[in-house]
């Protein structure tokens, strides 16, 4: 046989075989054999043989993507009240093998978020380590919680760079809820914090429920983006840019800011910050004004996703109406990239915001994102359903997807979890 470096003696633990394999750091597109040995990428090239394999996976008319990065996630259990959710479920049983959770964890309560849900999970869990001392409890209920006095620069500092193995940035609001009790004050501690430790700032844009709206003390929402990107470096991301809410980036005169495209020129990067912020309409004005994400996160929270759960379960969701974001069902970062999907992107586009790009954001090009041989074999294979499917963001805007993906299974350093999440959507046709 012909398998170029590949031996006759060669075996193999498992062959994924026939699948469409696209790896963008790799400039991959095409029909591959995935070759995995002791949990790491052996081989990735066509025509493998079978025989060299001691379990083979036939593959063949399914997407085969290096594992899947959520950028956005919220999975500090139990700790963040209604709003974290379970890792594994967005994660390995999403076919996702990367999740950075958002703002989570801070200086204080860091060594729990590593104990409890980094060491304990199957998916590879990073952070982003919040700005506030209090990290991402339900702020909305306690706004004074989020003030610049509960904001300690120094400590988040030394937390951020005593655990670089799990803090790959820094997360900070810039909303009008904090801009009309506290001005800019807190978002250039933030800044602050990324610069000192040198490392991303993730930045939330769009109004949060339950704060001050625009007008109050003077504050115009539609000012924010042009005072806050000032002070972000090459690197830090803005999120949240399709949001329904005031304050992303298109203006209420239906315009996209002019300082968005500036920003992106010097090194600026755009999250998608899914979930229930996402707005269909806004989307396609961006999109349309050449804004293209960089990275893809889904924004699955407790809030934004029915967890179903026995009755009794600890933590086990609860069905209250005056939830900002009640009646929500299910989401995954599949569904989210079907979304971009239906607003005209293509899959080539959309594959590097869940795989290389991310992990160029995290600075683990070198880890994730990719299925270079000798990389452990985090991989991600999906089927892309054909037909026409409605998607319906929170704004009851409907789009037709002309197909959809969704997940199958995933690797996780070469160990399969299928994609039995209960959080994942069916599909709904035109």
């Amino acid at each position: 046989m012909s398998l170029g470096t590949i031996s006759l003696g060669t075996t193999f633990d498992l062959l994924l075989r026939g699948g469409r394999v696209i790896d963008p750091s790799a400039g991959i597109d095409g029909i591959k054999d995935v070759a995995i040995r002791n949990g790491k990428i052996a081989a990735v090239q066509a025509d493998i043989l079978p025989a060299s394999a001691r379990e083979v996976v036939d593959v063949t008319g399914q997407l085969v993507l290096p594992g899947l990065i959520d950028t956005h996630a919220h999975v500090y259990q139990y700790v963040t009240g209604r709003f974290g959710v379970n890792a594994d479920m967005v994660g390995v049983q999403s076919a996702v093998t990367t999740l950075v959770d958002q703002g989570g964890p801070s200086c204080m309560t860091l060594p729990g978020f590593r104990h409890f849900i980094a060491e304990k999970a199957q998916s590879r869990t990073y952070a982003f380590l919040s700005a506030y001392l209090v990290g991402g409890l339900e702020g909305h209920y306690y706004p004074n919680l989020y003030s610049p006095d509960c904001v300690d620069i120094d400590a988040t500092v030394k937390a951020a760079n005593a655990n670089r193995d799990l803090v790959r940035g820094i997360k900070a609001h810039a909303e009008i809820g904090g801009f009309a009790r506290w001005g800019i004050r807190v978002i250039e501690m933030a800044a602050e914090i990324g610069r000192r430790a040198d490392l991303p700032v993730y930045v939330h844009f769009g109004q949060l429920w339950g704060l001050p709206a625009s007008g109050t003390n003077g504050e115009d929402v539609d000012t924010i983006l042009t005072r806050v990107i000032p002070l972000l470096r090459a690197g830090d991301v803005l999120a949240h840019p399709f949001t329904r809410h005031p304050g992303g980036f298109v203006n209420r005169e239906g315009e996209v800011h002019p300082v968005i495209q500036a920003a992106l020129d010097r090194g600026l990067r755009v999250d998608v910050g899914h979930g229930s912020h996402f707005s269909y309409r806004l989307a396609r004005k961006a999109i349309a004004a050449g804004i293209i994400p960089t990275t893809l996160g889904a924004d699955i929270h407790g809030y934004n996703t029915h967890v179903p759960a026995p009755k009794g379960t600890p933590g086990e969701h609860v069905d209250d109406e005056n939830h900002p974001f009640a009646g929500q069902a299910k989401f995954s970062l599949v569904q989210a990239m079907s979304s971009m999907m239906a607003l005209g992107l293509t899959l080539e586009q959309v594959v590097p915001m869940v795989t290389s790009h991310p992990a160029q954001m995290l600075a683990l090009s070198d880890v994730i994102g990719t299925l270079r041989p000798g990389m452990e074999a985090d991989v991600t294979v999906l089927r892309q359903k054909p037909g026409r499917h409605i998607l319906r963001d929170n704004e009851k805007t409907e789009v037709v997807a002309d197909s959809l993906l969704q997940p199958v299974f995933c690797l996780r350093a070469g160990i399969r979890h299928d994609a039995v999440a209960p959080i994942l959507p069916q599909a709904v046709a035109a």
